[in-house]
């Protein structure tokens, strides 16, 4: 019989809200070695634990996270919380054995990121990796392997973005993600950071230097009681940085934006090279481009950018009609799917989600960021 997982969810938000609905259209995967099932949820707000009655599996719902670390028949915690909590509730579900798939940005700053590292290698019982959905979309793995395929020959530059423009309304309420003391000193970095750089870190795209473009536009929001308050966040951030291969040098640019007017919540990349190139935006979930020089009957040698459908295949087959297209809840399900196979050491080969040294990894990126903003200079990673 196949095995059974049960998970719980700490934050009934709206990422937990999608896990668990994700977790509901399991059967959807063929010949997954696990079947999950959502087992209990907790949040400190009560009416939050309402949405999940319709779910039959969830057995407990608690407003302490603690309870469900004591329950023995917990495996897996998905917990999505404020960034200021990260530390202390990652660390306490690593120590109790649990596995953990943990939010973004795995920490408030670097300091807490390392801590938690550092439990996660004195606890190998528990399995660890955080949340990233983008890089699943079918069009963004066609992109990757179109890259690990060698077919970019010597590379010439990379981008990878994130953008949305939930922002661009000045009057939209503050709340915990526009502050630093709960969202980080690195703002929008660590709200949106890991999903840009999770595939560049995972093709071995470490930069060794940044130079950081940080934007506050947005200084002040309303508060509940009709007063104004500092809203001391990067709203905006645009990181340069040199990527070094055995024999050359490439630029890979990562951008990062709340306000980016036009965009909804869009993920791109794109990676050009001598001898092809490949771009993949969610904005157009089916369409992957490849560039390459062709010859044109009768026209000779050409560049041509041309376009594929991405279909609905990603990381581990579904049922889905190969035909059909995907969105952001398959590629939720195709996270949970990487991350699962590989606690039961069933990825194989497979593109899998964020390690904890690549979450760890970001941060010192992070910090490069702001002192390259503040003096204007590159800054080396880790300096």
């Amino acid at each position: 019989m196949t095995k059974i997982v049960n998970v719980a969810i700490v934050g009934g938000g709206l990422m937990g809200r999608e896990i668990a609905a994700a977790l509901q259209r399991w059967p959807a995967l063929i010949d997954h070695p696990v079947r999950p099932q959502l087992a209990a949820v907790c949040d400190i707000n009560p009416a939050a634990l309402d949405w999940f009655d319709q779910i039959p599996t969830v057995t407990r719902k608690v407003e302490d996270y603690t309870d469900l670390l004591a329950d023995d028949a917990i495996d897996v915690l998905y917990v999505a919380v404020r960034h200021d909590l990260h530390q202390q509730l990652y660390i306490d579900t690593i120590q109790a054995g649990k596995s953990l798939l943990a939010e973004k940005p795995f920490g408030i700053n670097a300091s807490a990121a390392e801590a938690i590292v550092a439990a996660a290698a004195a606890n190998p019982r528990s399995f660890v990796r955080c949340a990233s959905e983008f890089p699943f979309f079918p069009g963004a793995q066609t992109a990757v392997n179109y890259v690990r395929s060698g077919a970019l020959g010597r590379i010439i530059e990379a981008r990878c973005a994130f953008l949305h423009a939930s922002d661009l309304d000045v009057d939209k309420p503050i709340n915990w993600k526009r502050q630093a003391r709960y969202c980080g000193e690195a703002g929008v970095m660590n709200d949106l950071g890991l999903h840009v750089w999770h595939v560049p870190l995972r093709l071995g795209w470490a930069p060794d230097g940044i130079f950081g473009v940080l934007q506050d536009i947005v200084t002040e929001r309303p508060t509940p009681d009709g007063g104004r308050e500092r809203c001391d966040t990067w709203d905006n951030a645009v990181l340069h940085g040199w990527v070094s291969t055995d024999s050359y040098s490439f630029p890979l640019t990562t951008e990062m934006k709340r306000i980016d007017p036009g965009e909804k919540n869009t993920w791109e990349f794109e990676a050009l090279g001598l001898d092809g190139g490949v771009r993949f935006s969610t904005k157009n979930p089916k369409r992957v481009e490849i560039f390459s020089l062709v010859d044109v009957p009768g026209g000779g040698r050409e560049q041509v950018w041309s376009s594929l459908d991405a279909g609905s295949q990603s990381v581990w087959p579904t049922v889905t009609g190969p035909n059909f297209e995907s969105g952001f809840s398959d590629a939720i399900l195709q996270m949970l799917a990487a991350f699962l196979a590989e606690r039961e050491g069933a990825l194989g080969g497979r593109f899998g989600c964020v390690t904890p040294d690549e979450a760890a990894l970001t941060h010192a990126i992070y910090r490069a960021a702001m002192q390259s903003h503040e003096t204007g200079e590159v800054v080396r990673i880790g300096e």
